[in-house]
């Protein structure tokens, strides 16, 4: 007879300090991602904050770069959830599933990469343009990371108001009522004002991720 040979096993403090790194990489997703796309933004010739979102970064010849910056974030995301889940910080299952369908939604964006649109990369026609159906698909991925995003901070909110935690409450509700009102008047009307909105608004929903695996990797309740 041949003796089992006993599989080796993670060490509760190994276990801790993985989760906490995979916590920490969550952290700075939001930084790699609004970092990457001011830079290229202040860079690229034809962008608009006015006039683009960040999804059309994604085309012409310099697209790989916000591709792999949606790619590399989302990664870092969906690895922060599952640490977030297996953290006895959080009280709620759905907080880290919703935040692991946002990173997925980021994942999907960079493999369904958004259309050139209103003038941009350069050289392409004014106006919103013809949707592919990878541009379609990139709608709906991001659709489900944004929808994501903002039920996790409205789920949050409710637990801290239910705690007592007044300030924290009130930062993740104003954070996911900002973001909601936003995308919608973006779609609504995409005039200059709603895609500057719009921009802030995600920029804020990055900083309320960061904030969120930042008080987990603490050891600090939400």
């Amino acid at each position: 007879m041949t003796q089992a040979m006993p599989l080796p096993v993670l060490q509760p403090a190994a276990a801790a300090g993985r989760d906490r790194a995979l916590l920490a990489g969550g952290v700075l997703a939001g930084p790699i991602f609004v970092g990457s796309v001011l830079l290229q933004a202040l860079t690229r010739d034809g962008f608009d904050f006015r006039r683009h979102p960040a999804s059309v970064l994604s085309t012409g010849d310099l697209g790989w770069i916000q591709i792999a910056t949606f790619l590399v974030t989302g990664v870092l995301c969906l690895a922060a959830a599952g640490a977030l889940r297996r953290s006895a910080c959080t009280g709620s299952v759905w907080v880290p599933r919703l935040l692991g369908l946002y990173g997925l939604g980021l994942m999907g964006a960079a493999i369904f990469s958004a259309d050139p649109a209103d003038g941009f990369p350069v050289g392409t026609p004014r106006g919103a343009g013809q949707i592919s159906w990878h541009g379609g698909l990139h709608f709906l991925v991001a659709a489900v990371a944004f929808v994501s995003l903002i039920v996790a901070t409205v789920l949050v909110g409710l637990r801290a108001a239910r705690r007592g935690a007044r300030a924290r409450a009130a930062y993740s509700l104003a954070t996911g009522t900002f973001f909601a009102v936003a995308w919608l008047a973006l779609m609504v009307r995409p005039a200059p004002a709603a895609m500057v909105a719009f921009g802030l608004a995600v920029t804020a929903g990055w900083l309320w991720v960061s904030v969120t695996l930042a008080r987990a990797a603490a050891g600090r309740a939400d």
